[in-house]
């Protein structure tokens, strides 16, 4: 592929951005971005600078896009970053800095001349802040081996982002515009992708054989979103929560033990297994009340079927055979999701594609966590069967390809899905390593303890980093997989990890998803800022933006009561009576009106998820008052045709008009 530049010099004036790089010779040609007409223009070489130039406090280590807000156009530049590794020759790099740089020359990011422009740049940048964004400039991090290797003639002729898979181009459609001048002008080497997700390399000593381990999850841009605002399946085949996850093993050439290691980016061998994960591919959701538990809906739209079959052909056609483990619970809360998706499998009837359940918490209940080994030995044959990619480099071709992946679910698709593909991952590696002679047959990496603990803690750290960016806290349950054993200790810390995910997911989630729409074009602004107040405004009526405010004042007029000093013997019964009534009150009203107090996205509202009343499932309708019925209900069984502008399942992509 085309190399990409790895440092820039950025000067700028009033009319120009111009990005001259600093790694490419002699002959080095300038990108100039024009802030009045939005131009780009690629300089011819030695082009010089304007007079009136100055240069950039900080060194630009790529360019991310271009985002257009309600008032001007921004450059997204990345000012910092960090080295999370080298891989197979490559240094891999964490974005740990960005700026923002507006085109208008009249705009001021720290004090934006309107509000709804400093709430968008303010979605902006909690979203970079927020985010675990990965990049190189020599390796395609976005796709797995097998895929490079497959490609390897192809891509030695095309430019960097346009090999790069376009679920895992996290900065596609910031790019778009850089993308777009590049058709007539080679912008290549300018138009950095850049990934969401997580990346590990552990090198360790086994039997004086030098290995490296390294492990990458990849998160998919298309349905992406928070844990309550994206779930299920949109009307384009994409699933919420959808991550790619390889786990590479690397075998360098023996060295004994003890000696000077010349490091070397050839290895004797290079073996990646993949699995992947996401949401239960069908038309559902779970409608925040403030209540522990949301109510669950399964909306039984007529292209159900047909959407999930485009979803799993899509999977067939990237991966090959695919093992659909559902670990969702078969009784109880989440039993509909099961049935629905089940119903659907069974309906759709594909060759290539086989159903296997675990009912993981019925199978692993008094912390029996080894009772996981019952799925593994049910996929074994499976997971023997279609294999990992290995490539050894005293041969041309690969000695083996993965043919089919492991697509594991629960309803987050987090703690109980990570607990599954880390056993998974570790039945595989403990097979590679024995294959490769590394290993005597019999034995595992639980038998080296070192090894084994680096194996335990890139998986756990793997898991907390999806599970922050999805759910807004670590994994549960990931005691687990840092020690391989359930402990009490865990479960406590899983109680306080429930209730951080039960704040965030009801009172700050509703801006996090409205960054994630902005950033990955779900939902584009026009320059019209003025129709965006919507934004920055609170439409609820008066008693519902006084309620919580009654109950905080009533609140501090009891411990007022409590603590103050007294200034008489004057009961204060009726005091404490007065107070503690208005308090129960206002709780009994928030509780009954609960979606009214929910942090909803604003952008991509989902009002017609909250309020759908076509067929499927409800477990209830709590939050919206007390003319609604509070129970279980089954919904009229006839399907009712609805377009894609009647249903909002954040596949739709919005203006502000």
């Amino acid at each position: 592929m085309k190399p990409l530049h790895e440092r820039l010099h950025l000067y700028t004036d009033d009319d120009t951005y111009i990005f001259v790089p600093v790694d490419d010779g002699i002959e080095t040609r300038s990108l100039t971005i024009h802030r009045v007409s939005g131009d780009i223009v690629l300089n011819g070489a030695k082009t010089p600078l304007p007079r009136n130039a100055f240069r950039h406090q900080s060194s630009i280590y790529g360019i991310v896009g271009l985002i257009s807000l309600s008032l001007s156009d921004y450059i997204i530049v990345i000012t910092g970053r960090e080295l999370k590794g080298r891989l197979i020759g490559h240094d891999v790099y964490r974005a740990s800095n960005f700026d923002i740089l507006p085109l208008n020359p009249n705009i001021s990011v720290h004090n934006p001349h309107h509000p709804v422009e400093a709430h968008l740049l303010a979605l902006v940048s909690s979203h970079l802040r927020g985010g675990n964004f990965l990049f190189a400039y020599g390796w395609d991090i976005t796709r797995r081996l097998q895929a490079q290797w497959k490609s390897q003639e192809q891509a030695a002729l095309k430019a960097f982002w346009e090999m790069a898979d376009d679920r895992f181009f996290w900065n596609r459609y910031l790019q778009a515009k850089l993308i777009e001048a590049s058709a007539s002008q080679d912008l290549s080497k300018f138009i950095l992708p850049i990934m969401y997700g997580t990346f590990d390399l552990r090198s360790a000593f086994i039997h004086g054989q030098h290995i490296q381990l390294c492990l990458i999850s990849r998160r998919s841009r298309f349905r992406a979103g928070t844990r309550y605002f994206r779930r299920g399946i949109d009307k384009q085949a994409h699933v919420a929560n959808f991550n790619e996850t390889e786990q590479l093993l690397l075998v360098e050439n023996s060295t004994p033990l003890g000696t000077q290691h010349a490091c070397s980016d050839l290895y004797a061998h290079e073996l990646s297994f993949v699995q992947i994960r996401g949401s239960v591919p069908v038309f559902w959701a779970e409608v925040n009340t403030l209540r522990y538990k949301p109510d669950l809906q399964i909306m039984d739209l007529q292209e159900t079927a047909s959407v999930m079959k485009t979803h799993l052909q899509e999977l067939i056609s990237i991966y090959g055979n695919q093992y659909l483990v559902n670990l969702v619970n078969r009784k109880g809360y989440e039993k509909p999701v099961k049935d629905a998706y089940e119903r659907y499998v069974t309906e759709l009837n594909m060759s290539n594609v086989r159903y296997e359940y675990f009912d993981f918490h019925t199978e692993c209940k008094n912390m029996r966590w080894d009772r996981i080994s019952i799925l593994t030995d049910i996929l074994k044959d499976d997971l023997e069967k279609e294999g990992y990619f290995r490539l050894d480099a005293s041969q041309s071709e690969p000695v083996k390809l993965q043919q089919g992946v492991v697509r594991t679910n629960c309803m987050d698709n987090l703690d109980r899905t990570n607990v599954v593909q880390g056993t998974l991952g570790k039945w595989i590696l403990n097979k590679q390593l024995v294959e490769l002679g590394i290993l005597p047959s019999g034995t595992g990496i639980d038998d080296y303890e070192a090894f084994s603990k680096d194996f335990r803690e890139i998986w756990a750290d793997h898991a907390d980093a999806i599970a922050v960016a999805y759910g807004g806290s670590g994994a549960l349950k990931s005691d687990f997989t840092r020690t391989n054993k359930r402990t009490r200790k865990g479960v406590l810390e899983d109680g306080v990890k429930s209730t951080l995910r039960y704040l965030k997911n009801n009172y700050f989630d509703g801006a996090r998803q409205d960054a994630f729409d902005l950033m990955t074009g779900a939902w584009i602004p026009r320059k019209n800022p003025a129709a965006g107040m919507f934004l920055v405004t609170d439409a609820r009526p008066i008693i519902t933006r006084s309620v919580p405010v009654i109950a905080l004042f009533s609140l501090f007029m009891i411990c007022a009561g409590l603590t103050l000093p007294r200034t008489s013997d004057y009961s204060l019964f009726y005091y404490f009576m007065l107070w503690f009534t208005l308090l129960t009150a206002a709780f009994i009203f928030m509780f009954i009106h609960g979606i009214d107090y929910v942090s909803w996205p604003r952008l991509i509202p989902l009002t017609d998820v909250i309020y759908y009343n076509g067929p499927g499932f409800r477990s209830g309708n709590h939050g919206k008052g007390l003319k609604d019925n509070f129970g279980p209900k089954w919904l009229d069984t006839k399907r009712t045709r609805m377009g894609a502008e009647h249903i909002e399942l954040g596949e739709m992509k919005k203006r502000v008009d």
